[in-house]
């Protein structure tokens, strides 16, 4: 459970392959069921709490060590440790570790994580620099197209693309189609009953031959 959940009542629903614990209505723990005796699962956020009091528990925790079994404490949240220690010191340094596991919490994984590798590739270790960089790292994948940029649909000259020098000497790249995106606009109407409007209308009286001036009919 939670930390902050000791000596609350809770609610517990078996299923199958899980067991779900509930505060009110929301799940607030999932773990597999187990089936071999003395065996446990535990989640690294449970104890975030408790750990940030005692930061000199948490590198022999068995939660941190099921994490790692399970790639959830990743080769990025090592080196952040690292690096961390070396700047702060142990107590500190594991407890601007764990500050960052906090993130998690509010930020998808994948954001927390990119924010870290941003703060090690610059050299600042701070945690609230991962928390600025891991929001950018979110906005920008809120904000990436679907599609790709436009610059991708310039073929390079592999001998097919139809290159043409301009007038300046310069090579003119052009799209391949089927690199493009489908056109979705609805087909061009019917215009062939509108085609009879353009043509010249044909009459008795401008094709009937006419006497000419000076002749007699």
């Amino acid at each position: 459970m939670p930390a902050r959940f000791i000596g609350a009542k809770v609610r517990v629903k078996l299923k199958a392959n899980e067991v779900w614990i509930f505060d009110g209505r929301k799940v607030v723990a999932r773990h597999p069921r187990l089936t071999r005796r003395y065996t446990s699962h535990d989640i690294l956020d449970h104890y975030l709490e408790i750990l940030l009091v005692k930061p000199g528990a948490f590198a022999g925790a068995a939660a941190l060590a099921q994490a790692r079994a399970e790639g959830v404490f990743t080769k990025t949240h090592e080196a952040f440790w690292a690096a961390a220690k070396t700047k702060c010191g142990n107590r500190e340094g594991t407890q601007m570790l764990i500050e960052v596991l906090l993130l998690h919490r509010t930020l998808p994984a994948e954001a927390v994580i990119a924010g870290m590798a941003t703060v090690l590739k610059v050299g600042a270790i701070s945690t609230d620099l991962v928390a600025i960089e891991a929001r950018k790292a979110l906005e920008n994948a809120e904000t990436e197209p679907d599609e790709e940029p436009a610059d991708d649909l310039l073929d390079e000259d592999d001998g097919s693309s139809g290159e043409a020098p301009g007038e300046d000497g310069a090579k003119v790249i052009s799209l391949h189609t089927k690199r493009l995106p489908p056109d979705l606009r609805p087909g061009l109407p019917d215009m062939s009953k509108y085609d009879r409007l353009l043509k010249p209308v044909t009459t008795k009286r401008s094709t009937a031959t006419t006497p000419q001036k000076g002749t007699s009919a």
